[in-house]
C-alpha cells in the first residue's frame, strides 16, 4: 500500500455492516459517522467541519507511533499505539454476523475495543458526538449505564456510549491508564442487554468470522490478490442490505477539487454504478449482491409505464431533494456541503443500456428462476420500448451535465447495448421471437453512432455528436461489445485519448469546460478504463506500468476516493468510490488471464 502518506489525504479506514458506516482517521477518530443508517443524519462529521462537526478520537502523546491496518481478510480495522515502554491496539467494527435463525445481526452501533499488548500505555478519550449534522446544541450526560448524548431542538436525537472505562473521565477528556481490556460501544438505540467486555469480544470474533467466510468465497487470484480482495470487501459495505441498493459511496459533499463547488451527496443508489458493481461482484462468485439488487429495481419498477429514473433512495426513495447545510465549513473549508441530489430528475439514456447488461447477467447465469424471469421479461419489453422512444434524442450523459442537453457518444452506446441485451435475453427466454423485430433498431443505432460520434480529424470517438471534445468514456465502447479492440478506429480512440486526456499517468474525463469551468483532478475510474483498454488493444507493459503507479496513489488501506488531484496526487472527491474499486477488479483480472 502507499507508504507516502499525505497529511491533508483522506486517509481513512471504512467499517460497516452493510446498513451503515463510519470513516476512521489513521490517528483513530471517527470522523464521519451516519446512524442508524448509510442516509441518516450524521453523529460525527469532523470530516466536513473540523471545528463544529464531532469526532472520537484515543488520544496518545507525542511519544507513541500510530500505525493503522485492518485485520487479514475483514473490514475490522486495528490502529496500533505503542512508544518504548507501552502499546495497545484501537480494534474498531460495526458487528455483522448470522444468528442462530439464518438472520443476520447488523445493529446500529461502532465497537471500539482496546487491547493492551504491553506496559501501562496512557491516554485520553476524545469523546464530542454531534447528532443531526451539529445542527443545534448537543448535550451528553452520565447515566448508570451509558452515557446519552441528546440533541432536544427542532428535532430529537439521542446517542448512547456503553462502556467499562470511567465515564468521568471520558467526558472530561481525563488521562486513563491502560492496564487491561477495555470496550466502548456506541449504539444509536439503548440496549436491553448491556455490553461487557466479554460480549465485545465475543462479538468481535464473530464478526471476524463473518468476513473470513466472506472472503473465502472470493477466488485467489495469483497477480494483486490483496488490492481485489480489499476493493471487493469495500464494495459489499457499500450494500445495504434490506432492500439491496448499492452506494455510490459513504460520504456526501468531499469536493472534486479543494475550494470548488462540485459537492455532491453520493449516499444514495445509482444504477449505472450499482449495476457495474454488482456484474463485477459477481464475476468473483457473489451472486446473492446481483439477486438482491435485481429485485431492488423491480421494486422500484412496479408499472410498467413508469420511468426508470438515474438513482434512488437506498430504501427506494424517488424524491431525493437537494439542500445545503450553511452552518457547515465543508472539508477543507470547499463549500457547500449538500444533502440528497438534484440529479435525481435528470434524464440519462445510458441507464436503460446499464440496467438491461445487468438483467441480462442474471437471466443467463440463473436460468431456473422463471417467476422472476417474468417479471423481468416485462420490464426488458418495457426498457426497449423506452429506447425506442427515446435514443434519438439528447440528454444530460453521463457526467450529468446541468446544462443543455447534448447527443452524447456513451448514452448512445448504452442506448445500443439496451437493444443488444435484450435481443439476446430473447433469445435465452423465448427462442428469439422478438429478437427479428429488435435486430433493426440496434442495427439502426449502431450506425448512427459510427457515423455520427466518429471525427475523422481528431481520429477518434468523440464526447458527443459533431463534437471535437474527446472523453473517457467512449473508452467502454470494447467492454461492452460494441467494437473489438483490434478495430482500428478503437485502437486509434485509445491513443488519441491517452494523447489528449492522459497527465502523468492519470485521465481527465474530458478537457472542455461543463457548467462548473473546467475540471482539475483525475476521477479514478477513467484512469482504470484508459489503462484496460490499453492492455485490450495489446500494450500490455505500458498497461501494467499505469496500473501500478495509479494503485501507488491509493491511501494508506489501499482505499480510492472518486477522484486524485493531477497536481499533489492526494485523494479528492466521495470515499471510498464504489466506480473506483470496481474498475480496480475489473482491470486487475486482466493481469491474472
Amino acid at each position: 500500500m502507499n507508504s507516502n502518506l499525505q497529511k491533508d489525504n483522506l486517509n481513512f479506514g471504512i467499517i460497516g455492516n452493510c446498513k451503515s458506516s463510519a470513516l476512521i482517521n489513521e490517528d483513530s477518530s471517527i470522523d464521519w459517522s451516519c446512524l442508524p443508517e448509510f442516509d441518516s443524519p450524521s453523529v460525527f462529521c469532523k470530516i466536513l467541519d473540523e471545528k463544529i462537526g464531532g469526532s472520537f478520537k484515543i488520544d496518545c502523546d507525542s511519544s507513541y507511533s500510530i500505525d493503522q491496518k485492518y485485520m487479514e481478510k475483514t473490514c475490522i480495522l486495528i490502529t496500533t499505539f505503542k512508544n518504548s515502554e507501552n502499546e495497545f491496539e484501537v480494534i474498531d467494527f460495526m458487528p455483522r454476523y448470522q444468528k442462530e435463525n439464518g438472520v443476520y445481526y447488523s445493529p446500529p452501533q461502532i465497537v471500539r475495543a482496546l487491547k493492551l499488548i504491553k506496559g501501562k500505555p496512557k491516554f485520553r478519550v476524545l469523546y464530542d458526538p454531534k447528532l443531526s449534522f451539529s445542527m443545534g446544541k448537543t448535550n451528553s450526560y452520565i447515566k448508570e449505564n451509558f452515557i446519552v448524548s441528546v440533541l432536544n431542538e427542532d428535532r430529537y436525537e439521542t446517542l448512547y456510549l456503553y462502556t467499562d472505562l470511567n465515564k468521568n473521565k471520558i467526558l472530561n477528556s481525563k488521562e486513563i491508564t491502560l492496564t487491561e481490556n477495555h470496550f466502548m460501544t456506541i449504539s444509536y438505540n439503548e440496549k436491553i442487554i448491556i455490553p461487557g467486555i466479554e460480549s465485545t469480544f465475543l462479538e468481535l470474533e464473530k464478526t471476524k468470522v463473518y468476513w473470513t467466510n466472506w472472503c473465502y468465497k472470493t477466488p485467489l487470484f495469483k497477480n494483486y490478490n490483496d488490492q481485489v480482495l480489499r476493493s471487493a470487501m469495500t464494495l459489499k459495505l457499500l450494500t445495504y442490505e434490506k432492500t439491496g441498493a448499492v452506494l455510490a459511496a459513504a460520504t456526501t459533499s468531499l469536493p472534486e477539487t479543494i475550494g470548488e463547488v462540485r459537492n455532491w451527496d453520493y449516499r444514495f443508489c445509482w444504477i449505472r454504478d450499482a449495476s457495474m458493481v454488482i456484474k463485477v461482484i459477481a464475476k468473483l462468485g457473489h451472486v446473492r449482491i446481483v439477486k438482491n439488487f435485481i429485485e431492488y429495481i423491480i421494486d422500484l419498477i412496479p408499472t410498467k409505464e413508469q420511468k426508470l429514473q438515474i438513482m434512488y433512495g437506498i430504501k427506494g426513495e424517488k424524491l431525493l431533494t437537494e439542500k445545503t447545510l450553511d452552518h457547515l465549513s465543508g472539508y477543507k473549508n470547499s463549500k457547500p456541503v449538500r444533502v440528497g441530489n438534484a440529479a435525481f430528475s435528470q434524464k440519462q439514456n445510458d441507464i436503460y443500456g446499464i440496467l438491461m447488461d445487468a438483467i441480462h447477467y442474471k437471466i443467463e447465469k440463473f436460468t431456473d428462476e422463471n417467476d422472476k424471469h417474468e417479471e423481468l421479461w416485462s420490464i426488458v419489453k418495457s426498457i426497449v420500448w423506452v429506447v425506442n422512444n427515446n435514443w434519438k434524442l439528447p440528454d444530460k450523459g453521463i457526467w450529468e451535465f446541468r446544462n443543455e442537453d447534448q447527443h452524447f457518444t456513451f448514452s448512445k452506446l448504452l442506448c445500443w447495448v439496451a437493444i443488444d441485451r435484450a435481443i439476446k435475453i430473447s433469445e435465452i427466454i423465448q427462442d428469439g421471437k422478438s429478437a427479428k423485430k429488435w435486430t433493426p433498431l440496434r442495427d439502426e443505432i449502431k450506425n448512427d453512432i459510427m457515423e455520427n460520434a466518429w471525427n475523422e480529424k481528431k481520429g477518434a470517438f468523440t464526447q458527443s455528436y459533431n463534437s471535437n471534445h474527446l472523453d473517457a468514456s467512449v473508452l467502454l465502447m470494447e467492454p461492452y461489445g460494441f467494437i473489438e479492440a483490434k478495430n482500428k478506429k478503437y485502437i486509434s480512440t485509445v491513443r488519441a485519448i491517452g494523447k489528449e486526456l492522459s497527465h502523468e499517468g492519470l485521465l481527465f474525463r474530458y478537457k472542455n469546460s461543463d457548467d462548473f469551468g473546467t475540471p482539475s483532478s483525475s476521477f479514478t475510474v477513467c484512469t482504470f478504463w484508459y489503462i484496460d483498454s490499453l492492455y485490450k488493444i495489446g500494450e500490455e507493459k505500458k498497461s501494467k506500468e499505469l496500473f501500478d503507479k495509479l494503485l501507488s496513489y491509493s491511501n494508506h488501506l489501499g482505499l480510492f476516493s472518486e477522484d486524485i488531484d493531477f497536481k499533489s496526487k492526494r485523494l479528492l472527491g466521495n470515499f471510498p468510490q464504489a466506480y473506483s474499486h470496481l474498475a480496480l477488479i475489473d482491470t486487475a483480472l486482466n493481469f491474472n488471464n
